[in-house]
């Protein structure tokens, strides 16, 4: 983008546009709108209650019946969207409560299916991180690596089992070469031409995980830098991702983190011929809450300025935590 050529003070004042709310609000470009806004939501197998999770404050694990309840509660305030993450009480090497119809995370997608039908956009996270008792989100082979090809297989059986339990869009998080490819060809071979995929491309290895940890009580020992993107990579390495995934049949991309990666969620934005969503993850809530907690910042006026910087690097779609409580403050 180039500089505006304009004409030298004292005839340009662009204080002139900055003197009132009304004159702020009369030439404001970047709006964040409740439909903009999608919910992540945990729902637990074990609960009867709501358990909240200590390093996210105000956010918690659900049982099935509270999760219904909220989820009603988020679409009336006008999210544009739910997505869904299950949490089961018993895992194992190959994840397989992921693609058991009466698994934790497919009776949830059943029942919000029920409950809320097409008004809202329901969401559900294709990965095995929160099913696998080694919480990689993918199997393993006899080396203890992460075996791309196998877990594909795990991911399209998932899909199927996702897109039968009503999600509208399938979150595909693993950051599997060719996920996007494999679930797309299952979803298309069983039937579910209609199912759309959110790609999360690029997604980063990123310190700002680890609330979300806790918050789907990981089993993860070490980390997964070997097949999360490298934040040292320029951005041409993210719109490779991009382009792959666009390429094997993504509807959406997706930005993850968000705010340590407007860079690169502006260069997605700009290329991509699809919509673009990106995610203000757990670490960049908890630090905001915290900071307000010690009274450190203005918690509202933080929470709106992220969310706008968020949108004004091109994001379309953005998915926080505080979806609900801001949708229903936008009203």
């Amino acid at each position: 983008m180039s500089l505006p050529d304009l004409p030298p003070f004292p005839i340009s004042r662009p204080r002139r546009l900055r003197r009132t709310p009304a004159l702020r609000r009369l030439v404001s470009e970047v709006v964040v709108r409740p439909a903009d806004l999608v919910l992540p939501m945990f729902v637990r197998e074990d609960l009867t209650d709501p358990n909240p999770i200590s390093s996210m404050p105000g956010v918690v694990q659900h049982s099935q019946e509270s999760l219904v309840k909220a989820a009603v509660a988020a679409v009336a305030a006008g999210v544009g969207g739910l997505m869904i993450y299950g949490i089961p009480v018993v895992k194992d090497p190959t994840g397989s409560g992921a693609d058991d119809p009466q698994g934790v995370l497919n009776v949830a997608l059943r029942n919000l299916r029920a409950e809320l039908g097409d008004s809202t956009v329901l969401m559900s996270d294709l990965c095995l991180d929160e099913f696998t008792d080694h919480g990689h989100c993918g199997v393993l082979d006899e080396h203890g690596a992460v075996d791309n090809d196998a877990t594909l297989l795990r991911y399209a059986s998932m899909g199927v089992a996702q897109a039968e339990a009503g999600a509208h869009l399938l979150g595909t998080s693993g950051m599997m070469d060719g996920q996007v490819a494999g679930a797309r060809r299952a979803l298309d071979d069983a039937g579910f031409v209609d199912t759309g995929i959110l790609a999360y491309a690029p997604k980063y290895a990123s310190g700002f995980y680890g609330p979300f940890r806790e918050a789907v009580n990981s089993s993860l020992q070490g980390d997964r830098a070997s097949y999360q993107q490298d934040a040292s990579r320029t951005v041409a390495d993210a719109l490779a991702e991009v382009a792959l995934d666009v390429a094997e049949g993504a509807d959406i991309v997706m930005v993850k983190p968000a705010l340590p990666y407007l860079d690169v969620l502006r260069a997605v934005a700009d290329a991509s011929p699809v919509p673009v969503a990106a995610y203000q993850i757990s670490g960049e809530y908890a630090m905001v809450e915290a900071a307000a907690a010690r009274a450190w910042l203005d918690r509202d006026r933080v929470i709106a300025e992220t969310l706008t910087s968020i949108k004004r690097a091109g994001a379309s779609i953005i998915l926080t935590y505080w979806a609900a409580e801001v949708a229903t403050l936008l009203g």
